[in-house]
C-alpha cells in the first residue's frame, strides 16, 4: 500500500486503509507493506517499488494517486493495482469510490439538531470532487433539519497541516460556531486540538470526525459524532478477492449507505440526544429507498 502525501499514521484515512491491510494479514497471513509518499513525486517509485517486489496487489490511497496508478498500470499490464477515491479505468485496476455525500447528510442532522449558536462550520483539505461530496453533503443535512443554520466552509489546500486546521478552526469558532465538521485527513487533526484548546480555558465546541471513529483518537469531550467512511473494509474486502483470485480489474465499486461503506459510529449515542439519533435513522432509510438524493457536488 502507497500512502498519499497525509502518511499511514494520519489518524484518518491512510490510518484506516492501513487497518485493514494489518487485518488481512492477521486473517491469513499474507504478507503486507506500505510506504509513506512525502511528496507527489514520490507516488510513481513507491507504486514501482511494490509491482518490481512482485506483490500480488498494490493498493493506491487517495484521490492524489489517480494519475501515477494510472501510469504504473499502463507501463506494467500484469500488474494488479487498486485505487481508494478515484476512478482509473484501466483493465488491470479496480476503483473503490464512497457516496460521502450520504455519510455526511447524517453528520449534518445532527449538527443542525445539535448546534445552539446555528452557526456551523466545515473546514477542507484540498478542493477536490471527493471533498466536495462530504462538503455538499453536510450542508444538504443541516438544511434538512434547520434551515436557520449558517455553514462556513474553509479550504485549506492541505492534507498534512494540522497548524493550517487549528487555524482555520481558530476563525470559525471565534465567529460564533459551536460544531465544526474537518474533511481534511492530517490537517483535520489541528481542528480537534484548537477544540482540545477551548475546553480547557472552559468553552465547549463540538468536532465531527471523518473517515474513522475519531472519539477513539481525540476523546468523547470533544467528538460529537463522525462521519465513517469503512476504507478498512473496502481494503479488505478486494485484497482478499485478489488471495481468492477473483480480482476485478476494471471494475468501479461505489460504497454507500446502503452497503454499510458509510454511516455514525455506535459511539455517537455518548453525545448525541435519542431524538436526534432517530432523525438520523429516518433519513438513513429514506436515502437507502431512494426518497432522498443527496446532492454529490
Amino acid at each position: 500500500m502507497v500512502t498519499d502525501i497525509g502518511g499511514v499514521n494520519d489518524k484518518s484515512f491512510n490510518q484506516s486503509a492501513w487497518e485493514g491491510l494489518k487485518k488481512l494479514q492477521a486473517d491469513t497471513g499474507a504478507q503486507v507493506k506500505s510506504l509513506e509518499s512525502k511528496s507527489d513525486a514520490d507516488y510513481i517509485p513507491n507504486l514501482n517499488q511494490f509491482v518490481k517486489d512482485n506483490y500480488n496487489l498494490t493498493w493506491g490511497i487517495g484521490f492524489l494517486m489517480g494519475d501515477a496508478v494510472k501510469t504504473v498500470a499502463t507501463q506494467n499490464p500484469k500488474a494488479q493495482l487498486a485505487i481508494i477515491d478515484s476512478e482509473v479505468q484501466m483493465p488491470n485496476v479496480e476503483s473503490v469510490t464512497f457516496a460521502e455525500n450520504e455519510g455526511s447528510f447524517l453528520a449534518g442532522v445532527v449538527a443542525g439538531l445539535t448546534t445552539t449558536t446555528n452557526k456551523i462550520g466545515f473546514v477542507g483539505g484540498i478542493e477536490s470532487p471527493v471533498i466536495k461530496r462530504f462538503e455538499v453533503g453536510f450542508k444538504a443535512g443541516i438544511a434538512a433539519v434547520n434551515p436557520n443554520a449558517k455553514l462556513t466552509v474553509n479550504y485549506t489546500g492541505a492534507f498534512d497541516k494540522p497548524d493550517l486546521g487549528k487555524a482555520a478552526a481558530a476563525t470559525i469558532f471565534n465567529d460564533g460556531a459551536d460544531i465544526i465538521f474537518p474533511a481534511a485527513g492530517a490537517t483535520g487533526n489541528g481542528v480537534f486540538n484548537e477544540a482540545k484548546e477551548r475546553l480547557k480555558s472552559g468553552k465547549k465546541v463540538w468536532v465531527i470526525g471523518v473517515d474513522k471513529d475519531q472519539s477513539l483518537e481525540f476523546g468523547d469531550d470533544v467528538t460529537l459524532t463522525s462521519m465513517v467512511k469503512r476504507v478498512d473494509q473496502a481494503v479488505l474486502r478486494v485484497s482478499n478477492d485478489v488471495l481468492d483470485n477473483k480480482f476485478q480489474g476494471g471494475k468501479v465499486v461505489t460504497l454507500g449507505l446502503k452497503d454499510d461503506g458509510v454511516g455514525l459510529p455506535e459511539t455517537s449515542k455518548k453525545n448525541v440526544k435519542p431524538e436526534v439519533l432517530q432523525k438520523v435513522e429516518e433519513y438513513k432509510q429514506k436515502i437507502i429507498k431512494g426518497e432522498i438524493k443527496v446532492p454529490d457536488k
